[in-house]
């Protein structure tokens, strides 16, 4: 049984989702309102907390825009750009470019808490993550009540009774799940993204230990 599980989202952590997940809400809410939106307001949402699931932010996106779009419809056209065999999700980009992954893959256990459905998350680690051994993939569909909530970091104390956690996010979200669940959490903040040093402050005001650029620096911030 390990000692130690490092329990990772995936969107922006181990996959940079700006041309697949990102580009997939731009082109939904173009979709229903003829409308292009800025990535940046995708972050501001984000920043606000609640906006994990991305179809119920496109949804409120485009009614904030003055749009009323079933949730259905919403789920239906995002669904259509992303999945494959043609959809945005090709356009994923593994971001552990060092080894980074691997070395720690040999010392701690991997688990994957997500707000994908857990059969899309798969998805992305079967093209990229072969060589590494998740032991879980916990995603918005294995827990009733979705991020901030910490059930799913709780699922991941279930199959590891008394291993310490640490949790590797993102988003002002998954802060907040670690944070419910008392497990200490890295934040990566991507300098790129408009609302960075929002995100960070955000990040660090809700408990975490550190605030990464990226993965590749995960090593040097895990705690001893």
């Amino acid at each position: 049984m390990p000692g130690q599980v490092i329990v990772f989202d995936m969107d922006g952590v181990l996959v940079d989702v700006t041309e697949s997940y990102r580009e997939t809400i731009v082109q939904t809410v173009r979709h229903f309102s003829g409308r292009t939106i800025e990535r940046a307001l995708i972050q501001t949402y984000k920043n606000q907390g609640g906006w994990n699931n991305d179809w119920a932010l496109s949804q409120k996106i485009l009614a904030d825009m003055g749009h009323t779009v079933p949730y259905a419809k919403v789920v239906e056209e995002f669904q259509k750009l992303f999945l494959p065999p043609d959809g945005l999700i090709s356009r994923e980009v593994w971001i552990d470019t060092t080894g980074t992954l691997a070395r720690l893959n040999a010392r701690y256990a991997f688990t994957v808490f997500t707000g994908r459905l857990r059969a899309e998350a798969q998805i992305t680690l079967d093209r990229f993550a072969g060589h590494l051994r998740f032991a879980a993939v916990i995603g918005e569909d294995d827990v009733t009540h979705p991020k901030p909530h910490p059930e799913g970091l709780h699922k991941v104390a279930g199959l590891y009774p008394g291993a310490r956690r640490i949790y590797i996010g993102d988003t002002l979200d998954d802060a907040r799940a670690a944070q419910g669940a008392g497990v200490p959490f890295i934040g990566v903040g991507h300098a790129r993204d408009a609302g960075h040093a929002a995100t960070v402050e955000l990040m660090k005001a809700h408990g975490a230990i550190a605030v990464i650029e990226s993965i590749n620096q995960l090593e040097n911030a895990l705690p001893a």
